[in-house]
């Protein structure tokens, strides 16, 4: 039974172990990451198929999150950024709504107010204002609720929610109750009005392989799982034992949970994501489209507008995500019918069915979860803070600082 020594392992490579294994990294530790698949990055991980990169789940990234400004190389990524506003299709037109004042093509439509009224306007700059202003930290100590009661306490109609709002959202949450915590409703929105959503050129995926390459080549070990855990000690399915001065598991909460005693398996929101090769770009712009009949599509967009690397030249890739696994006929039809086109016949080029895409938010949300779970035992990831991009780096870090601590 082979043994390995070294001062830390990290149990996973996705965002949340490599943010902790950097960390621990640039203040002088010594430490091995541990991952099961074949490539770093957890849930975020982008396929190449034929020419097309393809996001394993409908994903953005907001510059303006705090870990991202702390960690990432930005201008590496290449970003292409999406507009701050959406496309709000219905029976017979395809609106577009956003702030004027960032997306100037959008006046015409707001000022029709055929889905925000000017009280919605109103209230809706009323609550950014709030959002924008004071430090984070006032969010994350507030009171907590549903984003539901938080829309209706802000004071927009039903129907602003309804054809607006709810789709939009139930892209971002996962879910379409708008059960999820305000706290970090809040957050998300603050986030997206300092940072227009965006996509790395290259693909999702390239965030945390950039991450990977901060770290020595031999810190990652890949096509290693792990089967048990204890203070100072993790063996594999292939028999290795490792020893260390500390542990961190930095899986996904249902692994960590079955890894870990006391950890709680988060709930799961799920979501199922199509990608289409049409011949040409449905809509030559990179906004995302929600539809205000509150149907089965919760978002879809032309991502190759975003960042034309995402197909080979000359042709385009459509995004399109459910919370349902939907018939393709389905989806085609719904399509059709969203971007004013004939979409029967677009190539299917992949489809990813995601069970356990993001750990459920109900209120009240603990936005900083317990991370010790042992004298030498720690977890961390997007389960024990908010499920974002920015909870799993952030909690990478808030854990590797608390290793430093305690060694």
């Amino acid at each position: 039974m082979p043994v390995h020594e070294t001062e830390v392992v990290v149990i996973g490579a996705g965002l949340a172990g490599l943010s902790a294994a950097l960390h621990l990294h640039r203040a002088g530790v010594v430490c091995t990451v541990l991952e099961a698949g074949d490539e770093v990055g957890g849930r975020v991980r982008t396929d190449v198929v034929d020419g097309f990169r393809l996001d394993r789940g409908f994903q953005i990234l907001n510059p303006a999150y705090p870990a991202i400004q702390r960690l990432v190389d930005v201008d590496a990524l290449r970003l292409g950024r999406f507009w701050r506003a959406v496309r709000v299709a219905d029976d017979d037109r395809l609106s577009l709504l956003g702030n004027p004042l960032d997306t100037p093509k959008a006046l015409r439509d707001v000022a029709a107010r055929r889905y925000l009224s000017a009280k919605d306007l109103a209230a809706l700059g009323t609550f950014t204002a709030r959002a924008a202003g004071g430090p984070a930290r006032s969010i994350v100590q507030g009171r907590d609720g549903t984003t539901a009661d938080e829309l209706r306490d802000a004071g927009l109609s039903d129907r602003a929610v309804e054809t607006v709002l709810r789709p939009f959202l139930s892209g971002v949450f996962l879910e379409a109750g708008l059960s999820t915590s305000s706290r970090f409703f809040r957050l998300v929105w603050r986030s997206f009005l300092r940072s227009a959503p965006s996509l790395p050129s290259l693909g999702m995926g390239e965030l945390p392989r950039q991450l990977a390459r901060l770290l020595p080549v031999s810190a990652v070990r890949t096509g290693t799982r792990v089967e048990r855990v204890g203070d100072g000690e993790v063996r594999t399915a292939g028999g290795d034992v490792w020893t260390a001065r500390a542990v961190v598991v930095a899986t996904d909460g249902t692994t960590a949970a079955s890894l870990v005693d006391g950890v709680p398996e988060p709930r799961w929101n799920s979501v199922t994501t199509w990608y289409f090769a049409p011949p040409r770009s449905p809509l030559r712009e990179p906004v995302i489209v929600v539809d205000a009949r509150g149907g089965p599509i919760i978002n879809t967009s032309v991502v190759s507008e975003v960042c034309p690397a995402y197909a080979p030249k000359g042709a385009a890739l459509v995004s399109v995500s459910a919370l349902t696994p939907l018939g393709e006929s389905e989806v085609r039809r719904e399509l059709s019918r969203m971007y004013r086109v004939d979409a029967s016949r677009w190539p299917l080029v992949g489809r990813y069915e995601i069970p356990r895409a993001l750990p459920a938010m109900s209120p009240p949300h603990d936005v900083r979860g317990e991370i010790r779970f042992g004298e030498r035992l720690y977890v961390c990831g997007d389960h024990r803070d908010t499920s974002s991009l920015q909870g799993a780096l952030a909690s990478g870090g808030r854990t590797a600082r608390a290793v430093l601590r305690d060694l």
